[in-house]
């Protein structure tokens, strides 16, 4: 088992949709891999000429009206691939983002878990 699963506290659910990552005037068509209530993977843009010391914002569009927006700090860099750790996300992109890791986690014991976990944290 990879010692980071066992650190995760919060579950991954993969998951792809239309994704922008921000910063500044830069922005960054990304592909997500997967997402959690606290952070979300994306494949590494090329080029990738971000500000490390700067903050993100992650737009990630599940339809043409919805969207969970969150900023985010990179967390840990790959070749191909980069964590992020969520450092705010508003009450609608909240909502819409426990729907959707609600409807893909088989165990609602578990999401309340990860709730109080999020909000512990």
């Amino acid at each position: 088992m990879n010692p980071h699963d066992e650190r995760r506290r919060f579950q991954r659910i993969d998951f792809d949709a239309p994704t922008e990552l921000r910063q500044g005037e830069r922005r960054w068509s990304v592909k997500l891999l997967d997402l959690s209530l606290k952070g979300l993977l994306i494949t590494r843009p090329d080029p990738w000429d971000a500000d490390l010391t700067q903050d993100f914002d992650a737009i990630i569009r599940l339809d043409d009206q919805t969207q969970v927006a969150m900023q985010v700090e990179l967390r840990h860099e790959e070749p191909a691939r980069l964590g992020f750790i969520c450092l705010y996300i508003d009450i609608d992109s909240m909502t819409h983002l426990h729907r959707l890791v609600e409807l893909n986690l088989a165990d609602s014991t578990e999401m309340m878990r990860e709730l109080r976990e999020l909000i512990e944290y």
